[in-house]
């Protein structure tokens, strides 16, 4: 059963989150998976996965991904507002996987920083 007071931004193509998931399902934590490429966080949802991680949004983009050179996103110009509503529209520029508990939240890369929220 899932526990709701974990949440955890699961996108199973990637290899660092199937690592990052079988770590925490090893300890018993079953946490809420969100599949956020099929339904992508809101905006309000990415700014409190923002201040849960203490991090910019320019620090959560993921600068390889294509659509990063295609929107001009390097523009240091771009405000936080524009960044959020890209990675809303674009979730593959989300860094994952994030896992979330409380107030705060890690992004489980190498997987094992997800831990370090374990009660």
């Amino acid at each position: 059963m899932p526990r709701q007071d974990y949440r955890f931004y699961h996108n199973p193509r990637c290899s660092k989150s199937r690592a990052a998931l079988a770590l925490l399902q090893a300890r018993g934590i079953e946490p809420a998976i969100v599949a956020y490429m099929d339904s992508p966080p809101s905006t309000g949802e990415l700014r409190d996965i923002l201040r849960a991680l203490d991090m910019s949004p320019r620090e959560l983009l993921r600068t390889g991904e294509e659509a990063y050179k295609t929107l001009g996103l390097a523009d240091p110009s771009l405000d936080d507002d524009a960044l959020i509503a890209a990675m809303h529209a674009h979730p593959r520029l989300i860094e994952r996987p994030i896992l979330e508990h409380g107030s705060r939240a890690v992004i489980g890369r190498p997987p094992e920083r997800v831990l370090e929220l374990l009660d």
